[in-house]
């Protein structure tokens, strides 16, 4: 991901102005990879090393979306709705 597309990325789903770490960013930044990996693999469809960092990421994204819809269910469903994530 270029340091733009992550800015690009940040600035869209922060919560105040210095915010770069907030899991609704983090989420954002982990979509981002995984739709990026997700088209990759529709040309390279051997390529399990790279498969198996997107079942990581995945399923940190999924770690995080748990702790903010035990910590904030509006903030998670605005979340998942922005995104268009399942669920």
């Amino acid at each position: 991901m270029s340091n733009e597309r992550k800015a690009d990325v940040i600035s869209t789903y922060r919560t105040h102005d210095a915010d770069t770490g907030s899991p609704e960013v983090q989420v954002a930044i982990l979509s981002d990879r995984i739709s990026y990996l997700t088209e990759h693999f529709k040309t390279h469809v051997k390529d399990h090393h790279s498969r198996r960092g997107l079942l990581k990421l995945v399923g940190q994204r999924r770690r995080l979306l748990d702790y903010l819809k035990r910590k904030d269910a509006d903030r998670y469903s605005d979340l998942i709705r922005k995104l268009g994530i399942r669920k």
